[in-house]
């Protein structure tokens, strides 16, 4: 005879199995969008599901979900009858998402006017002195990190939790066009002088300023992005 407690029980039991699918699945979805954005799994390549199961030591179930999550990021694309493909990004998408990116950083740029600290100055100025010595060296790949870093550090200033993740979603998609217009004569030095003028912009206090530079930064990034890619618009 089934009792009150079995059956609490078993509701318990039942809700924290869902509740490590769910764990599972969330985990895995970050793991494929790691090898995704480190080209490990390249725009245009097939999600094999045997391989990857086996690889995660997952059953194809929990793997699915995080595909299908992916999926409603714009990570990956459905194929109907062949599967999961990463998405390749466009020249064209990808000039549209810079221009949403320079409104959305312009924005950031207005907003850390308002937060902006001495310490932050100080951190800001140490890590542009370190991407110096990277454009020094032509160390192209470790600048291009130190970018990343940089960016990320004064989006998570704002304190806006909104404006972080759709830059994020935007920044995460043009990195499937695997496209580093950062590699180009001279392009490590300007993209870093612009990046001074920014963090003396937001040290003056001047919103519209500060909103320019930000703007005018994403603005030159996507003119140097058209430039490596071979689109003269």
């Amino acid at each position: 005879m089934t009792t009150e407690l079995d059956t609490a029980t078993a509701a318990v039991q039942e809700e924290a199995g869902r509740q490590s699918t769910r764990s599972l699945t969330a985990h895995l979805e970050r793991e494929l969008e790691r090898l995704i954005l480190a080209g490990e799994i390249a725009p245009g390549e097939r999600l094999n599901e045997i391989h990857l199961s086996n690889r995660f030591g997952t059953s194809r179930g929990p793997l699915r979900e995080a595909m299908r999550g992916l999926e409603a990021r714009g990570f990956v694309t459905m194929v109907r009858n062949r599967g999961m493909f990463v998405r390749a990004i466009s020249t064209a998408e990808a000039l549209e998402i810079y221009d949403v990116r320079a409104a959305i950083f312009g924005l950031a740029g207005r907003l850390l006017t308002e937060k902006v600290t001495d310490r932050m100055l100080e951190k800001l100025s140490a890590r542009l002195d370190t991407m110096d010595g990277l454009a020094a060296a032509r160390d192209f790949d470790g600048y291009y990190h130190a970018n990343l870093e940089f960016h990320e550090y004064l989006m998570s200033a704002t304190g806006n939790s909104v404006l972080m993740r759709e830059y994020k979603t935007l920044v995460d998609k043009l990195h499937l066009c695997r496209v580093r217009s950062l590699v180009q004569a001279g392009g490590l030095a300007v993209s870093n002088r612009e990046h001074r003028e920014m963090v003396d912009s937001i040290a003056s206090g001047d919103k519209y300023r500060a909103q320019e530079a930000f703007f005018r930064h994403v603005e030159r990034a996507k003119a140097r992005f058209r430039s490596a890619a071979g689109d003269d618009g």
